[in-house]
This record gives C-alpha cells, sequence and structure tokens, in this order.
C-alpha cells in the first residue's frame, strides 16, 4: 500500500483523512479524485497543495473510464471511497443525485478494483444505514440494515455492493460505518457548522422538532485514525462501526455549543421535523477496538474543538454562506418550516 486515490478527497471527511495519511507515512503517495460539487472544496486540500506526494485528479467516480485512466496513471494499489452525496435533507429533496454517486459510482470503483487487481478497496460508510436504533441497543456490525431516508438507503446500497464483490469476486474490500463527523472544513449547512455559525451571526439556530434525537458526535481526526487501522490491520470482507460508543440529545449539543460561544439560549428554535426523522443512532464500537483503536476526544471535546475551528476561519466559511448558492438551499430547505411554540 503506497499510492491511494482517494476518491471525495476534497470534502469535509476525505480532505482531513489526506492529511493525516500525508502527515504519518512519508512515503505515501495521495491522489485525489473528486468532481468538486458544492461540498467538494480545493481550499480544503491547501495545506498540502504543494506536497511532492499529492495531486488532485478531477472526476466523476460515475465515468468508468476517467476512474480507470487515474488508476493506471497513478499507478493506484489501494482505493479510499468518501465520494457520496451525504446530507439527509438533500436527499429528501433529490434523491436521484444520492442512486447515481452512491450505488452506481460504488459500482464503478469496484468493478475498477476488481478489473485491475488492486491491493484494497475501503468504503467509508455510516451509521444511518442501520436506521433507528431503539432502546438501549447499539448497533452491531452484524446487525440488519434498515435505512430509513434516500441517503441511507444509497449508502447501504453502496455497502452491499462491496460485499458482494468481495464475495463473488474476491475483492479485498472493507466498509467502516461512522458515528456523525464535526471538524475543520465541514460544509455549513450540517448541523453543528450551520448552528456555529449561525450563532455567530446571532442568527436563529432551527432545531428540527423537540431536539431530542440522540446522536454519537466523534470527532473527525479519531475516525481518520480508524480509517488507517482498518486499511492497514482490517480484514478483507469486514465491516467496522466506529464512533465513540456513547450518545447525546442534539439539544446537549447545541447547549455546549451556546456556551462555547457564550452565545444566549434564546437564538434555538424548534421547526418543523424532517420527514422520517430517525430518533436515535448508537454503534458499538468494541469490534474495531481488538484493532488497537481508541477514541481521543468526548463528545464535549469535539464539539468544543469544532466550534472553535470556526471562530478561527471565518475565511473559509463566510464565502460560502454568503455564496447563491447555500442561500438557495438554505431557503429551500428553512423556510417552510413552522416555527413550533412551546417546545
Amino acid at each position: 500500500m503506497r499510492n491511494l486515490l482517494i476518491a471525495g478527497g476534497a470534502g469535509f471527511i476525505g480532505s482531513n483523512f489526506v492529511r493525516f495519511m500525508l502527515e504519518k507515512y512519508p512515503d505515501y503517495h495521495v491522489i485525489v479524485y473528486d468532481k468538486l460539487t458544492y461540498a467538494g472544496n480545493l481550499q480544503n486540500l491547501l495545506e498540502v497543495d504543494d506536497d511532492p506526494r499529492f495531486a488532485f485528479v478531477k472526476g466523476d467516480i460515475c465515468e468508468p473510464q476517467a476512474v480507470e485512466q487515474a488508476i493506471k496513471e497513478h499507478r493506484i494499489d489501494t482505493i479510499v471511497n468518501f465520494a457520496a452525496e451525504t446530507h439527509v435533507d438533500r436527499s429528501i429533496m433529490d434523491p436521484d443525485a444520492f442512486i447515481q454517486t452512491d450505488v452506481y459510482g460504488t459500482y464503478v470503483l469496484l468493478e475498477a478494483a476488481r478489473r485491475l487487481g488492486l491491493e484494497r478497496y475501503h468504503q467509508v460508510s455510516t451509521d444511518e444505514v442501520y436506521g433507528h436504533v431503539p432502546g438501549e441497543h447499539r448497533s452491531l456490525e452484524s446487525d440488519p440494515v434498515a435505512p430509513r431516508s434516500p441517503y441511507a438507503a444509497s449508502k447501504t446500497g453502496g455497502d452491499l455492493m462491496a460485499v458482494a464483490y468481495h464475495v463473488t469476486y474476491g475483492v479485498p474490500a472493507t466498509i467502516t460505518r461512522g458515528a456523525n463527523n464535526v471538524g475543520p472544513y465541514q460544509y455549513p449547512e450540517k448541523v453543528l457548522p450551520v448552528f456555529v455559525t449561525n450563532a455567530l451571526d446571532n442568527l436563529p439556530l432551527p432545531v428540527y422538532g423537540d431536539g431530542k434525537q440522540r446522536r454519537d458526535y466523534q470527532y473527525v481526526l479519531d475516525h481518520c485514525e480508524a480509517l488507517d487501522l482498518v486499511l492497514h490491520r482490517g480484514q478483507a470482507g469486514e465491516i467496522y462501526n466506529v464512533g465513540t460508543g456513547g450518545e447525546m440529545e442534539n439539544l446537549a449539543m447545541i447547549e455546549i455549543l451556546l456556551d462555547e460561544l457564550g452565545k444566549p439560549r434564546s437564538l434555538i428554535q424548534h421547526v418543523t421535523d424532517r420527514p422520517g426523522h430517525d430518533r436515535r443512532y448508537c454503534l458499538n464500537v468494541d469490534k474495531i477496538k481488538t484493532l488497537g483503536w481508541e477514541p481521543r476526544h468526548t463528545h464535549e471535546q469535539a464539539i468544543r474543538a469544532t466550534v472553535r475551528w470556526y471562530v478561527a476561519n471565518e475565511w473559509w466559511w463566510r464565502p460560502i454562506k454568503v455564496g447563491e448558492r447555500y442561500k438557495q438551499y438554505y431557503e429551500a430547505n428553512y423556510a417552510q418550516r413552522q416555527v413550533l411554540a412551546g417546545t
């Protein structure tokens, strides 16, 4: 493993992973293959742009010839697939794009890995494939998948394709299913950055429903360490959950965020909930711990570190939020939501 193709490497988790791997492995070469849709941003990679071990290829994972050309040209031996349409709200508004990228695009990458005999294929997935998790259960890798949004269903399709390619063709594929990531360079329509940047401007924080949905917020660099470990020590054909193994209410996350900023609770504005909104995700992470991994950050530490990054890096997020593309999305997603009284 020396030449890695990071599909979707200009996005949030992907760009953090690129920086992590280049810093840790002096003899690795990292090629980012990214379509640069709304969340893909070359500014996320400014820190490595002049590194001779780094290269960028603009391309769509749904184009087989372009994918194969990039693999051959850069002598790729490993694919790590972050490339995906990722936001549940966007998947409700436009499911077609999710099916194309998350299912068909994954097939294209797996087929390239099979045809060219690559050393490893890794699929970066999500805890949302398990659907709502009732009671006190923590999702196990062996649990049935039960996606409840177009996004979750499309990621499930990619996971199942990766499993099928391992079983049928012997492609050395692994899968990680991550909890909610927070950290630097997350596109500011996702829950934590939209709340941080709204709060900095003293704008309302549109909280879905009662805000008591439960999530596991993990720091993105902890996730990167887990991905690195699975690539080097994980067993082909296996799935590994990645998260803190704990959970917290969204309202608790927001209160930590406001406390870090010194902003009032009065900014919280409860609005009509998302259709089919899962109430709880929680992962059992015992399996990946057997490889020697432990998260370095608690929920609160991850949230506070992320808030501080957005405070310090207005140069990055401010141009995005004033852009027409962002404003159109924000209007489409939030303008018609009723403000809930007495929540």
